[in-house]
């Protein structure tokens, strides 16, 4: 007897898609649509159930809904030449009349009523040019914040400030985040420029030139992470201020 075709209108169809970096949770969402008038009961299952995390992993989508699976991808050691082989794989069944206990229409399902469709998992990397500046910063956060600034800003948080203390703590606030916005900005234009210095120095063959490029651009990330952890700070102690 032939298979029964997928009945649910699944959103993708065929890949799940994760982009890194993958030293956080990944999440990317499916789509289940129910086009039938009946109910249909799903289950989603995967070749690597340690990795992933689905919520919800089943249920019931009454006849003309939908429902929004998130699927997580745990954290783990990205290696670009490992083509993934992780699977998906959406189960459904047509909801019989009684459908109190889940369990047991799963487990009295006859084979010829299941439906199912898969899907492969495809991990990406984003382009350079899309990395997130603030995702650089916070590599380096830990190797440049210097001890003084520690220890004043610390004492900052646990002090009491008064009317005018706090204007001027809002006052600096706003100058910083002005100033960030402005090395960010800066940092941009920096990035698109480089292409090109690289290949002009390409062609006059003068090597010193990229050092002294790179120099620059570790000094500018040096100054826009220093201003991004005292707009850290400073919002913290307007929020400690505020409650």
């Amino acid at each position: 007897m032939a298979k029964v075709e997928q009945v649910l209108n699944l959103e993708p169809q065929h890949e799940l898609k994760f982009k890194g970096p993958f030293t956080d949770v990944v999440t990317t969402n499916l789509k289940l649509a129910n086009p039938l008038e009946k109910s249909v009961c799903f289950k989603v299952k995967t070749t690597a159930p340690r990795r992933y995390c689905v919520r919800p992993n089943s249920g019931i989508i009454d006849g003309g809904s939908s429902v929004n699976v998130s699927v997580m991808l745990q954290p783990f050691d990205y290696d670009p030449n490992e083509k993934s082989k992780h699977k998906f794989m959406v189960q459904s069944l047509v909801a019989p009349s009684d459908t109190t206990d889940m369990e047991a229409v799963w487990k009295e399902a006859k084979p010829e009523d299941l439906m199912d469709s898969k899907l492969r998992c495809v991990f990406e990397l984003p382009a350079e040019n899309d990395k997130p500046l603030d995702g650089e910063i916070n590599k380096i956060i830990s190797s440049n914040i210097t001890k003084t600034e520690s220890s004043s800003l610390s004492k900052s948080i646990s002090s009491n400030l008064d009317d005018s203390e706090y204007k001027k703590v809002l006052e600096d606030n706003k100058r910083l985040q002005s100033e960030l916005q402005r090395l960010r900005e800066e940092y941009k234009q920096s990035k698109e420029e480089d292409g090109l210095r690289l290949r002009k120095l390409q062609t006059v063959n003068n090597p010193m030139s990229p050092s002294s490029h790179l120099a620059k651009e570790e000094g500018l990330n040096t100054r826009i992470l220093a201003l991004a952890i005292l707009c850290f700070f400073i919002g913290v102690i307007i929020g400690k201020i505020a409650l």
